[in-house]
């Protein structure tokens, strides 16, 4: 008997790539049920051979279901989500609502797929820059303990949403026309600029994301006291992010050892290539699951410190692909 399923946010860009993951998927799926907000409602989906109508959110159509993707904002899932569980389903939520509740997993099926063993109702998808940072760094954790991780990211303008895509698109053909560079999604312009990322700075200095990125990757691992010091950046790239990672270890990481262990680590595809030059950038990572993998070099300054560099599609692994996967490990049982 094939699963029910539902998307929550279906026509943003998480929700499309979830559909079309489920779409080519192997799984078993009798229902697939698509909501979104009321402008959308009435459009029309294709998935497997079949038009799927867009439906208004509401609590009682969502009951029922086996499964339900959330990608609609951490509105939307606190409204919601409770209402999923009690008619029945198993919620994957893609937005910040409940990251970091106790008592909720917050999954990478690479780094800690059993904590699905022991999800209330709801499990979390982490923020699409933890998600794709974790997917490297675990393998090189397990082996030699990362005490320390310094990131710098490079976060595609997609990331925020396709109003900001847009946005990026328009200011380079308003620069190529000698027009005036009309701003509305971000603070700044975002085609030949990059900026501190669009989130609130509290008095710590740190904005919102940088904050997510720390408290995410200590959940995920596993690991309350581990050092995370993250700077955050929009770059005028369509899709993928994109990370300079710096990891401090417990035990000495050679660049060698480091490239055996993430050769064979799970979502992970090792581009590292000194003689060619050739080496991770978001146009290849972009619509791939795997994570790619870089630059690895021993860190002259510190005696056990290693740098890397990756990029990973932060619609797929960041987000979709991720919350397929975890999918997949439930359904699987």
């Amino acid at each position: 008997m094939g699963l029910r399923i539902g998307i929550v946010g279906a026509t943003g860009a998480v929700g499309q790539e979830a559909l079309q993951l489920l779409e080519l998927g192997a799984l078993s799926i009798a229902e697939i049920r698509l909501f979104a907000s009321v402008r959308s409602a009435g459009r029309v989906r294709s998935f497997r051979r079949e038009t799927v109508r867009i439906e208004e959110i509401s609590a009682e159509r969502l009951a029922g279901l086996d499964y339900v993707f959330f990608s609609a904002g951490a509105s939307i899932s606190r409204q919601y989500a409770p209402a999923a569980v009690k008619g029945g389903a198993i919620v994957i939520d893609n937005s910040s609502a409940f990251r970091m509740a106790r008592e909720i997993p917050l999954v990478v099926p690479e780094v800690n797929a059993k904590e699905l063993g022991r999800h209330p109702g709801i499990i979390a998808n982490p923020n699409c820059t933890a998600a794709i940072l974790a997917t490297a760094v675990w393998p090189l954790h397990q082996a030699a303990i990362v005490e320390r991780i310094v990131v710098a990211t490079y976060q595609a303008a997609s990331g925020a949403g396709a109003k900001a895509l847009a946005e990026l698109d328009a200011q380079v053909r308003q620069y190529a026309a000698g027009e005036e560079i009309r701003r509305k999604v971000f603070p700044e312009q975002i085609a030949f600029n990059v900026f501190s990322h669009n989130t609130p700075v509290d008095d710590s200095g740190f904005n919102e994301e940088e904050n997510k990125v720390a408290q995410e990757i200590r959940k995920i691992f596993g690991e309350p006291t581990l050092g995370v010091c993250a700077t955050c950046i929009r770059v005028p790239v369509f899709r993928a992010h994109s990370e300079a990672v710096v990891l401090e270890t417990r035990r000495k990481l050679s660049a060698e050892e480091a490239r055996e262990i993430l050769s064979h680590a799970p979502g992970v595809a090792v581009v590292d290539d000194r003689k060619a030059n050739r080496f991770p950038t978001p146009l290849e990572a972009a619509g791939k699951r795997e994570v790619l993998v870089g630059r690895l070099r021993e860190d002259p300054s510190h005696p056990r410190a290693l740098a890397l560099f990756v990029s990973g599609d932060q619609l797929l692994k960041g987000a979709a692909w991720n919350a397929v996967q975890i999918l997949e490990l439930l359904a699987a049982g």
